[in-house]
């Protein structure tokens, strides 16, 4: 990683928090103590910034300068927040159209899905502030350049995220191997939210129990799920494919 996509030592990061720089996560070695730090906890706190507690050999595998065991990764893109997003979306007189991803930490499937948004219309991406793929420039080269231009919105919870959502009535829909209808049977004409899981794990519990529909894609093969940038690519391409449906009628 080159050393502008990182900030490191304690005051560097405060400073650079209280001047609103896009920060995507702060690592800090799990002893740190100290007047500073606790400063340096409360700003990250007040701007939403991710904080991870790891042991120092991890910082010190990224850069062995004198770090004093804080170091700030940058964000290669400005985020947004979905709860500034929709409304202006309904403002312009649009059909919200949006892509959550809940733990997909694959930078190629991100980037792929990205570019598949992009190009579909997606008129947002959401993923969770932790346990999530970073918005990275290796992230952004896979995209071909779509997460420059479409919004990316991280969210410290992503479970009131969705909620959100489904409050502005837009109708969140999960593509999940648990489900009994096939993702053909929903209609997404109406607003709506397109819900991945990672390819291991699938969607949390906690986003499958408040979703408004869940769908699959059905299988035929020994192989038992998509590529998850695959599966999403067929989801948004059925939303387009209703909505022109209803246009060309």
């Amino acid at each position: 990683m080159k050393e502008k996509e990182m900030i490191f030592g304690l005051r560097a990061v405060i400073e650079a928090a209280q001047a609103g720089k896009d920060i995507d996560r702060v690592l800090v070695k799990r002893e740190l103590q100290g007047e500073l730090f606790h400063e340096l906890l409360e700003v990250l706190t007040m701007h939403e910034i991710p904080i991870q507690k790891v042991p120092l050999e991890r910082i010190d595998r990224f850069t062995r300068k004198n770090h004093q065991g804080v170091l700030a990764f940058m964000s290669a893109v400005t985020y947004q927040k979905i709860e500034d997003i929709v409304p202006l979306l309904y403002e312009q007189g649009k059909n919200p159209f949006i892509v959550v991803l809940d733990g997909i930490t694959d930078v190629r499937n991100f980037g792929a899905i990205a570019r598949t948004c992009e190009v579909a219309g997606v008129d947002a991406i959401v993923i969770p502030a932790r346990g999530s793929v970073r918005v990275s420039a290796d992230a952004i080269k896979t995209s071909a350049g779509a997460l420059h231009s479409i919004p990316v919105c991280r969210e410290l919870n992503i479970r009131d995220a969705v909620q959100f959502l489904r409050n502005s009535g837009i109708k969140v829909v999960a593509a999940t191997e648990k489900a009994a209808e096939n993702y053909t049977s929903s209609s997404y004409v109406d607003p709506v939210a397109i819900l991945m899981g990672a390819e291991d794990v699938g969607i949390s519990p906690e986003l499958l129990k408040i979703s408004d529909e869940l769908v699959k894609l059905p299988v035929f093969g020994t192989i038992q799920s998509l590529n998850v940038s695959v599966a999403a690519g067929v989801m948004m391409y059925e939303v387009i494919r209703q909505r022109q449906l209803t246009v060309d009628n």
